[in-house]
């Protein structure tokens, strides 16, 4: 990884990682918070994944406005550390554990290079 592309990745899980801890003690059946970028196509190419416990809860977050919420968090600390997203709805994904575990058999690489 070329120096400015590890700072740039690293800028990212450090303003992912506010937002993880944040919505852990905010947003209830919230589990964790993981990316995929394209870094020749940045910061068009960014995904960030929400990931819940179940599917009931992601609901739910959906229901009570959270995604709204997570959303702002995401697009708020990624500007902090000089990242700007034109529209976080493009960027931002949801899933939980109990889909994964149901439709790849818990395999979350898997899973984030098909969707």
């Amino acid at each position: 990884m070329q120096k400015t592309v590890k700072k740039l990745d690293n800028n990212v899980i450090k303003a992912l990682t506010n937002v993880c801890e944040l919505a852990k003690r905010k947003v209830s059946g919230f589990q964790w918070i993981t990316h995929t970028a394209s870094y020749d196509r940045f910061p068009a190419s960014l995904t960030v994944i929400c990931v819940f416990d179940t599917q009931a809860s992601l609901e739910q977050a959906n229901v009570e406005e959270q995604d709204i919420y997570l959303r702002r968090q995401i697009q708020t600390q990624l500007l902090k550390v000089g990242i700007k997203l034109k529209d976080a709805r493009h960027h931002v994904r949801f899933d939980s554990e109990q889909a994964c575990e149901a439709q790849n058999n818990g395999n979350w690489q898997l899973r984030i290079k098909t969707h």
